[in-house]
């Protein structure tokens, strides 16, 4: 549970797909961005996020943040919110 904006988790993973459970306390939608070791994930981006890496916790399920294109190979994901209120529960990868 996040409980101020500018929360952050960054993970190492080896994998095409990265997708993690959210969910949200807060009344509207709170926003997160996803960097692929440190720039915007571009073309390897989820179907929840765009390809600069912005995307938003509507409701409470799993968020598919990142879908590699060409060769899969260890990388770092890294997802900040900008408002307090998220929950995170479990990461799982494809």
């Amino acid at each position: 549970m996040l409980d101020r904006s500018g929360g952050r988790i960054a993970h190492r993973f080896h994998a095409r797909d990265v997708h993690l459970v959210l969910s949200s306390r807060a009344d509207e939608p709170i926003p997160f961005r996803v960097l692929v070791d440190g720039a915007a994930p571009g073309p390897s981006h989820g179907i929840d996020v765009d390809q600069d890496g912005h995307g938003a916790i509507a409701d409470g399920r799993l968020y598919q943040l990142v879908r590699q294109d060409g060769a899969v190979r260890e990388r770092t994901v890294e997802i900040t919110f900008e408002h307090a209120g998220v929950e995170a529960y479990v990461f799982t990868f494809g």
